[in-house]
This record gives C-alpha cells, sequence and structure tokens, in this order.
C-alpha cells in the first residue's frame, strides 16, 4: 500500500499542534467499513537510546486471529516524546512498516489513543486518517478524562467521559485486570469498535493484534514462519 504524505513530519510543537487542529474535523467517528477478514496491530519501540523509531505492523486473519504478514521499519526518530503529539514522533515509522505489508488490513488496532485526546486526535486517528482504513485506539492507560470502574467481568464497560462529552470505553478484557481505554480512531463507531476489541482477545489482558505488534516491535521475531 502506498500512504500520502498530508504533511511534514520535521516541525515545532506550535506546528504539530495547528495539524492536529487542522485535520481532526476529517475523522469520521461512525462506522464506515466493510467485511473485515483481516486485522491489524501496531505498535513502536526504540533502539540506540531512542535514535531510532523501530515500528512493527502485525496484520492476522479474522477472526481465526493467525498470523499472516508483518513487517518492521526503522527511521531516524525526528521529534521529541511530548505526551499528546506521540503521533508525530510514532506515525513516520508506521507509514514505513505498513507500506511494506503484502497483505492490506481491513482495520488498524492501534497502542495508543485515538479521539480519546485533548484535540481529539491521537495516534490511531491521525494513522486511520492518513491511511484512510478503519481504526481503534487500545491504550493501556489513560490520557484524559474521567470514568467509574468498570465491573470485574469480561466485556464489561463503562464510558470515558470529558466534560460531557463520551470520548471512549473504559473495558475490562478479563476479570481481574486493569482494564483498556478504547476510543474510536477513524471511520467506525464506539460500539463497534468495542465489539472487535472484544473479538480480538483470548485469554489475555491485550487483543492478539497488540501482542503480536509489541513482540514484533520490541525484537522477539514472529513463531512462524510467513
Amino acid at each position: 500500500m502506498k500512504i500520502v504524505q498530508r504533511h511534514p513530519w520535521e516541525i515545532s510543537l506550535q506546528q504539530a499542534i495547528a495539524i492536529q487542529q487542522q485535520l481532526r474535523g476529517e475523522v469520521e467517528r461512525e462506522d464506515r467499513l466493510g467485511p473485515v477478514s483481516h486485522v491489524a496491530g501496531v505498535d513502536v519501540g526504540f533502539e540506540e537510546g531512542g535514535a531510532i523509531t523501530r515500528a512493527a505492523v502485525a496484520v492476522l486473519g479474522f477472526p481465526a486471529l493467525k498470523l499472516v504478514d508483518h513487517a518492521i521499519f526503522r527511521a531516524p526518530t525526528c521529534f521529541p516524546y511530548v505526551p499528546g503529539l506521540l503521533s508525530f514522533r510514532e506515525v513516520p515509522a508506521v507509514i514505513g512498516a505498513l507500506e511494506k505489508l503484502t497483505v492490506i488490513p481491513d482495520l488498524l488496532l492501534c497502542d495508543g489513543q485515538g479521539i480519546a485526546h485533548p484535540r481529539r486526535f491521537g495516534i490511531a486517528s491521525h494513522l486511520g486518517l492518513l491511511c484512510d482504513i478503519p481504526s481503534i485506539g487500545v491504550a493501556k492507560t489513560r490520557l484524559i478524562g474521567e470514568h467509574a470502574e468498570p465491573p470485574d467481568q469480561r466485556g464489561a464497560f463503562v464510558p470515558l467521559l470529558d466534560h460531557g462529552e463520551t470520548i471512549g470505553a473504559v473495558l475490562r478484557t478479563r476479570v481481574g485486570v486493569k482494564p483498556l481505554y478504547i476510543s474510536t480512531g477513524h471511520r467506525i463507531g464506539l460500539a463497534t469498535a468495542l465489539d472487535y476489541v472484544m473479538a480480538c482477545v483470548t485469554r489475555y489482558r491485550l487483543p492478539e493484534t497488540t501482542r503480536w505488534a509489541h513482540r514484533l516491535a520490541s525484537g522477539s521475531p514472529p513463531a512462524i514462519k510467513l
């Protein structure tokens, strides 16, 4: 796949915020996705003390959740770590990995926020918009918002609220484990996003897409030969 670059990446913090403000109006918060036969997990790690960004994409068949394709891409890190501007640090390398795939995913599950973000434009929204692929933010921690504690039941969730607006959901994927923070990335509604995340969860806290991508991003080779 070839991804159109909408803006430069080596920019100032003020320019990055302005880009988020400009593009967030293009994010689609309702379902616009076709049949899903391949889901992808996206994760990022760093090498050489943070100087090199290593992005990994793992594509799984759906609903079987077996690895069918993967790609890793390394690029110089061109943006500092700034909460709320994560995509400018990570997405350039992720795009490089996506462009190496031979199996194009129908849905992206990103390790980070979608619209559960101060400017409603987290990494899942940014990446989904640039790729024009439905995307979901699957974050392990909260960036913004308030919520009650979800019931300790598999699949239970409560809304994540920011000044009265529902920006995501706090989802319990397993009994007795910390919940995940799920939000719309692009071209998918929250209810559908929750369904797909739970469909990608087996016996672990994290969906299989995230687990595969994390192994690759942290340098672990695939367990099967493609």
